[in-house]
């Protein structure tokens, strides 16, 4: 693993804490306007309408290997965006890692083929 990337804001204390005990990078993905630099953006639907998360252009280089931490996996809007923005950024996305995993609101299902982790399923 080169790259953990967290998604604002709880997977920020999420993916720091795991790219510290891994010895890789970190990389944040947020809210629209927030980054200083150059982003792409992904944009998603909710089921009470759309977001919009963003990832600095050179946070990932070409080939780093990377994992998505974030606190919830609900509907998976947030992390198949998030995971778009690492393919975008040209990474290559080896899974996505949740504390908690909502199964009612099947978020894997926006997330086919992706390897997904889960400390708790409610």
């Amino acid at each position: 693993m080169d790259l953990v990337v967290g998604i604002e804001s709880r997977g920020f204390i999420l993916g720091a804490a795991v790219a510290d005990r891994l010895g890789a990078g970190f990389a944040p993905i947020r809210k629209p306007g927030k980054l200083p630099a150059k982003a792409f953006r992904e944009s998603f639907n909710l089921e009470y309408g759309s977001d919009a998360l963003e990832m600095h252009e050179d946070a990932i280089r070409a080939g780093q290997r990377v994992l998505i931490v974030d606190d919830v996996l609900a509907t998976g809007g947030t992390a198949a965006a998030a995971a778009s923005l690492a393919r975008r950024c040209r990474g290559e996305l080896l899974g996505l890692a949740f504390l908690i995993e909502l199964v009612a609101l099947n978020g894997r299902a926006k997330l086919p083929n992706e390897s997904i982790y889960t400390v708790l399923k409610y």
